[in-house]
């Protein structure tokens, strides 16, 4: 039988993509993609909630509901991880990244808040909900500055690199 992807065969590599070209890889991913699954924890354990995001660098952003469970399990523990994915066709489209970090909760007088509310795409949403565009929201925003990622890209075996890659700040 024909292999589609011969190099996804045989012993898994493990050398180390350098610095600068593994930045550029998980800042592809971050940038490309828009949807991402946070994990909290919170009195009844776990909980992963799909979260539409942005990105400024390392750093992930969202706004969310004050009183939701997400953000009741933030203040309790900052604590976060974040499942980023492209879509799979497969194995060798299997591309992805675990952010681990703290969780931030900026409303609009933080100081941080303008910096990375730049990033925000918030013309989207006030479209999606009929709002006028000439009135800007002024949301709480949560961004979680990677602290270290796992990214995993298999095509990286096909010029002999682990497909598990490692990052910290």
């Amino acid at each position: 039988m024909p292999l589609t992807n011969p190099w996804l065969s045989g012993p898994t590599p493990d050398k180390r993509l350098d610095r600068e070209r593994l930045d550029e890889r998980i800042l592809n991913l971050l940038s490309s993609q828009n949807m991402c699954v946070l994990a909290t924890t919170g009195p009844d354990g776990p909980l992963a909630t799909p979260v539409r995001y942005y990105s400024l660098g390392f750093a992930v952003l969202f706004t969310a509901a004050p009183r939701s469970p997400k953000m009741r399990n933030i203040a309790a523990d900052p604590r976060v991880s974040v499942g980023i994915f492209a879509p799979l066709v497969g194995l060798a489209s299997s591309r992805g990244a675990q952010v681990f970090g703290s969780a931030r909760v900026l409303d609009p007088q933080h100081p941080d808040h303008a910096h990375y509310w730049a990033a925000f795409r918030w013309e989207n949403e006030h479209a999606e909900r009929g709002r006028l565009l000439s009135e800007p929201p002024e949301d709480t925003l949560v961004v979680i500055e990677a602290e270290r990622i796992v990214y995993t890209e298999h095509w990286l075996r096909r010029e002999g690199f682990a497909p598990r890659q490692f990052w910290r700040r």
